[in-house]
């Protein structure tokens, strides 16, 4: 099918001849389009620098899919002590945002077939940028900035789920013949978002000596994409599409559950780590700039792993070895962060980062070895989005939950040793070499 199928007069710059669902693709990349008829065409771009320009502004968005976690986690303890958060507050704010990722999923796709997937971006990086600028605000109502945190934390988490379905097929879509370039650009970004709002929160705090200048200082970068995203996005003319279900139910495979709950148990640490791992290293007695710099750290050799570990699945013809023991490394590293030797911290960390890179990576890596066309998975895709991201953010819970109860992170040591053994169980089941349906 030629991308110039549905685009009437305006023709997409690309005359490429392009399958939107091929049988097989090493690029990672999920069109969740995929079941748009007409199928949904690429990006309108006039020449190769705005083509150019389109790239930088799809890296850039994933840039900043990642410091709202992260952020708030490296200043979580100045936030506890000088807004007076109640326990409570504190579990949910670092639950919500993770559980709407779940939850907003499934409507990004609905809103990308009546508005144009650009259009949506748009809109949602503008959410975000509202999101972040309302987090440290107190609206002067009861409670004092716990509102602000409450109702900005949630548009976050909201506008991360639109960008977290749409961003990666509008990648593969527009630059077909670049996958393993702008894969790699984009999956590297979401990674650094993460590890710039770990290693640079606590320094604008220390710089301003305010909490809130620190949480509001991530709302910038979102606002510049906003305003560099905005006339490419304004430029599209969206055409109405109807969904037309293709491949098999996912919902009644048992291969798909398994991936699922895969990816349900690498979220639970994933997440965990981002919320907590700033935290626990704090009370341990680390101070706050140099905890930033280990998750910033163990962040950025997230993405070796995540790098390496896709291309080692690939190359065996089940992945029950890997699965095994990228999870194994994942738990026993955030457990001895909790209570292996501080002196040994670092390693810790670098275990735990280079775990969870290759933990992530190859959970998403399974929706394509375990599937045989773009339509499965694209809706093995959905499920495990929907049901992994919902259903993991029941770690932050538990972590706070039990660090409520003890008053020590020494429980949530042991969940996520149970954790990175169910992984492991899991993974190796997900591993076999079998396809869904």
């Amino acid at each position: 099918m030629t991308e110039a199928t549905n685009a009437g007069a305006r023709k997409p710059r690309l005359e490429a001849v392009t399958d939107p669902a091929p049988p097989k693709d090493s690029s990672g990349l999920i069109d969740a389009e995929v079941d748009e008829v007409p199928a949904a065409a690429p990006t309108r771009v006039g020449n190769r620098r705005q083509l150019a320009y389109l790239g930088l502004c799809l890296v850039l968005i994933g840039l900043n899919l990642r410091t709202v976690f992260s952020s708030f986690s490296a200043v979580l303890p100045e936030i506890t002590a000088q807004a007076s958060l109640p326990g409570w507050a504190i579990v949910v704010l670092t639950t919500v945002p993770v559980t709407l990722l779940g939850v907003f999923a499934p409507l990004a796709p609905v809103l990308a077939r009546r508005f144009g997937a650009e259009r949506v971006l748009l809109g949602a990086m503008a959410v975000l940028t509202a999101g972040l600028l309302l987090r440290p605000a107190d609206p002067g109502l009861p409670g004092g900035h716990l509102p602000g945190l409450l109702a900005g934390t949630a548009a976050c988490g909201a506008a991360i789920a639109l960008c977290n379905v749409l961003l990666p097929g509008l990648v593969k879509r527009d630059f077909p013949h670049r996958l393993g370039l702008m894969g790699g650009l984009y999956t590297t970004a979401i990674c650094a978002s993460a590890a710039l709002g770990a290693g640079f929160t606590y320094s604008v705090y220390a710089a301003a000596g305010e909490w809130t200048v620190a949480l509001w200082f991530w709302a910038l970068p979102a606002a510049v994409v906003l305003l560099l995203f905005f006339p490419v996005a304004l430029r599209q003319h969206p055409a109405r599409h109807q969904a037309v279900r293709d491949g098999v139910n996912v919902w009644r495979s048992a291969v798909a559950w398994q991936v699922t709950i895969f990816m349900v148990l690498q979220a639970m640490m994933s997440f965990s780590v981002f919320a907590w791992l700033a935290p626990i290293l704090r009370e341990r007695g680390v101070d706050g700039a140099t905890a930033g710099l280990i998750v910033s750290v163990s962040i950025v050799l997230q993405m070796l792993g995540s790098l390496f570990a896709p291309a080692l699945a690939a190359r065996f013809r089940d992945q029950r070895a890997i699965n095994t023991v990228v999870a194994l490394m994942t738990g026993g590293g955030f457990a001895l962060s909790i209570f292996g030797p501080l002196d040994l911290v670092w390693v810790w960390a670098g275990l735990l980062g280079l775990g969870q890179g290759s933990l992530t990576a190859v959970a998403l890596t399974m929706i394509m070895l375990r599937t045989r066309d773009g339509h499965t998975a694209a809706h093995l895709s959905g499920m495990m989005q929907g049901v992994g991201y919902g259903l993991g953010s029941t770690g932050t819970l538990m972590v706070g939950q039990l660090h409520q109860g003890t008053g020590s992170f020494t429980a949530a040591g042991v969940l996520f040793l149970v954790v990175g053994l169910l992984a492991a169980v899991f993974g190796y089941r997900a591993g076999r070499d079998r396809y869904v349906g």
